[in-house]
This record gives structure tokens, C-alpha cells and sequence, in this order.
């Protein structure tokens, strides 16, 4: 295993800076590193540590979402209101509607099954999205207008409400009846995990400011340890009570973040997102390689050009469902192409539930695994690239005070 990381580190960081030098992504250079270290190509990555490639990959994505929650002013995002509502469903709703009304024709498949590979397409990466909104927040771009916070916002629920969907898809591919309580559980989800988070926030800032109050300082490397952990035990929560009461994890993670960015002094919260900051460093490196590591390749030959143009009419309807979203709001149309774009990539979800219809014996298995790694080829590397293109023509930069530059 240790080889394994010492590879992943090594290579995944060459290449990812070898991409900075030909001004790409380092994504890329991190995705195309899980390709080629990973089992479909050179095999070179030891088996033990691709049998925890997902919890490694989650726990990557839990320390970039607390980053993101410590970032993230409430009073911008309560100022956007009802935009960022609808970019938590909207757009993937769109996208969804493109594979049902276009892919039994183009790809050959059923209703049924078209609406399950448009499930597996849905989601947007927030392992993607996130840290580059994050990054504008830092910087200032969009802030005025609460733009990064938005993208920010829909991104971390759009996955819950496609996977929730997607459980449903499946199961009617299989013979059964669509549960409206799954469909339920959607908002349900989000309120009981930003509810959950916001009280364990609340625990944490009066214990990190009670142990100032009485001189027990407790350092701030402790206070990120302690933050993770509990981060992780709001994770192992939804597992916990997954088939009983639906709790996003990923949201309570977010909403604990946010809590302790108002409760604790602006110093506290500020030195726990330099601290978070640092480790995504190498969390960053772990997530993307490993996502990369997951990606058959040979499934891409398999796809076809019509499943090229599926993906490209999906993301033509998704944009559409972004403009939806933003309509009637003082956005220029160039903050609005941006919005639209910094919606296009795909990467965690469909490496974590492409392969489900081909192990659960659907006939549309292969197909949906071979779009679904199609889709992470195309669109990862191009919303990356379009973010990081577009944001500074297409954003205005306010200038942050000096106490919240980090």
C-alpha cells in the first residue's frame, strides 16, 4: 500500500504539474494518473488500497466540504434565495429529461432504462465544483452577488436528490413500483442533515469558546482533528440510518462548517480553513487520482459517437435548466454563462454508481457504465478547464477585507 501512495502521490502531482505548465487543469493530470496507474491499464496500484478507494475518496471529499462550509457567508447565500433553491434539482431534472426523451432512440434502450442512465449522468462533481468555488470565495470573485456560494449550495444537494432518484430508477427497472417516500425523502434529507450539523456546530463552537474562556486553550491542530472526527461520525450517522430516517451526511458535514464559521471568533475560523486548506493539498491528489483509478477505460471504445452526442444534447438541456434558475435575477449574461458552465462536471457520482446496473443484471448495465465513463472523460477535464478559463471574464472581483484574505 505504501508504494501505492508513494505512486499516486509522485506521479499524480507530476502530472497535475505538468498540466499547470501547458495551463490545463491539474485535475486532468490527476484523472489521466488513476488511468494509467489503475487496474484497466498499468495495474500498478496495490488491490488493498483500491478496495477502500471509496471510502478514501469520501473522506477526501468531507475535508474540501468543510473547507467550503468555513468559507461560506449565510447572509450572501440567504441573499440569492430562490436561485440557489432550484440549482439544487432543477438542472439535473433537465438533464434526467434529455436521456428519457433521447436515448431510446439514439442508444437503442427502454423509457425505463434511459431514465436510469440519465439518473447515473445526473449529478454534478461537487469534488470538482466545490474546491474552485471555493478558491472565488477566497479571492473575491462573484462574491457581491453571492454566485459561488450558490453553485456551492446546489452542487452539494444535486447529488443527493439524483441518487435518491436514481435508487428509484433502478428499482423500477427491476420489476418494482416507484416508492413515493424515497421521493419524499429528498427534502427531508436535506433539512434533517442541515439540522444535524447546525447542532453539532453549535456543541463544538460552545466547546472550543468555553475552553478559551477558562484558559484550557485546546490548539488548533487538535480543533481540525476534532472536526474530522465528528465529521466522520455524521457520515457513519447516515449510514446508520439509511433504510430508516434519510440524512445527508455530506449536507450535516457542510451545515456543522458553517455553524462554526459564525459561532467561533473570525481567528478560530479562520486558521480552521488555512488548516483545512493545507490538507486538501494531499486530499485533493488522493481523491481525483483514485477517481481516475476507477474509470475503465475500455468502456469508452464501447460507447460510440451517438453516446458522445447523448452526452453533449444532456449537458445543451442542462444549461438550460441552469438559465431557468437564474432567470429574473440581476445576473449579466456572462455571470449567467458562468453559472452554466461551472455546472458541467462529472466525475464522483458516476464512478461510484455507474457500475450498479451492470452488477445488478439490467441489460442496460454495460451501456450505462460505458456513458457514464464516457461522461467523466468529457466533461471533468471541460467544466474544470471552462471554470478556470471563464471566471475571470465572466465575474467581477470585489475586494475582500484584510481579516478574511486567506
Amino acid at each position: 500500500m505504501l508504494t501505492s501512495l508513494a505512486l499516486i502521490f509522485l506521479v499524480g502531482l507530476s502530472l497535475a504539474a505538468l498540466c499547470q505548465q501547458l495551463r490545463l487543469p491539474r485535475i486532468i493530470g490527476m484523472l489521466f494518473t488513476g488511468i494509467l496507474l489503475g487496474p484497466h491499464l498499468l495495474n500498478l496500484l496495490d488491490p488493498s488500497i483500491l478496495s477502500i478507494s471509496a471510502d478514501l475518496r469520501q473522506m477526501a471529499l468531507i475535508i474540501i466540504l468543510i473547507k467550503a462550509g468555513l468559507s461560506l457567508n449565510l447572509a450572501d447565500l440567504k441573499r440569492v434565495g430562490r436561485p440557489a433553491v432550484l440549482m439544487c434539482f432543477l438542472p439535473a431534472s433537465f438533464e434526467m429529461l434529455a436521456f428519457w426523451l433521447l436515448a431510446p432512440s439514439l442508444l437503442g434502450i427502454t423509457r425505463v432504462e434511459a431514465a436510469v442512465m440519465g439518473a447515473v449522468l445526473g449529478a454534478v462533481s461537487p469534488a470538482i465544483v466545490v474546491p474552485r468555488m471555493v478558491q472565488l470565495m477566497e479571492t473575491g470573485y462573484g462574491t457581491k452577488k453571492g454566485i459561488p456560494q450558490m453553485i456551492l449550495a446546489g452542487a452539494s444537494c444535486d447529488d443527493i436528490y439524483v441518487i435518491v432518484l436514481f435508487t428509484t430508477f433502478t428499482g423500477m427497472a427491476q420489476g418494482s413500483d416507484a416508492s413515493l417516500w424515497a421521493l419524499a425523502g429528498v427534502p427531508v434529507s436535506i433539512l434533517l442533515g442541515v439540522l444535524l450539523g447546525a447542532l453539532v456546530g453549535v456543541g463544538l463552537a460552545y466547546f472550543f469558546e468555553t475552553a478559551y474562556a477558562h484558559r484550557h486553550y485546546v490548539r488548533n491542530s487538535m480543533k481540525v482533528i476534532l472536526v474530522l472526527g465528528i465529521a466522520f461520525l455524521l457520515i457513519a450517522v447516515e449510514n446508520a440510518l439509511k433504510g430508516i430516517v434519510p440524512v445527508s451526511g455530506l449536507l450535516a458535514v457542510v451545515s456543522m462548517a458553517c455553524v462554526l464559521h459564525i459561532k467561533c471568533t473570525p481567528f478560530v475560523s479562520c486558521r480552521l480553513a488555512e488548516k483545512f486548506g493545507k490538507l486538501w493539498l494531499a486530499a485533493e491528489v488522493i481523491l481525483f487520482v483514485l477517481v481516475g483509478a476507477a474509470v475503465d477505460i475500455r468502456y469508452t471504445l464501447e460507447a460510440g459517437p451517438m453516446a458522445v452526442l447523448m452526452i453533449l444534447l444532456a449537458l445543451v438541456f442542462r444549461m438550460l435548466g441552469v438559465q431557468l434558475c437564474v432567470l429574473g435575477t440581476s445576473l449579466t449574461r456572462r455571470e449567467r454563462l458562468f453559472c452554466a458552465i461551472a455546472y458541467l462536471p462529472k466525475a464522483t457520482v458516476q464512478a461510484a454508481i455507474g457500475s450498479v446496473p451492470l452488477a445488478l443484471g439490467l441489460p442496460c448495465g454495460k451501456l450505462v457504465l460505458s456513458v457514464a465513463v464516457l461522461a467523466i472523460l468529457i466533461t471533468a477535464p471541460l467544466g474544470a478547464l471552462g471554470i478556470d478559463l471563464s471566471f475571470p471574464r465572466c465575474l467581477e472581483r470585489t475586494e475582500l477585507p484584510a481579516g478574511e484574505r486567506q
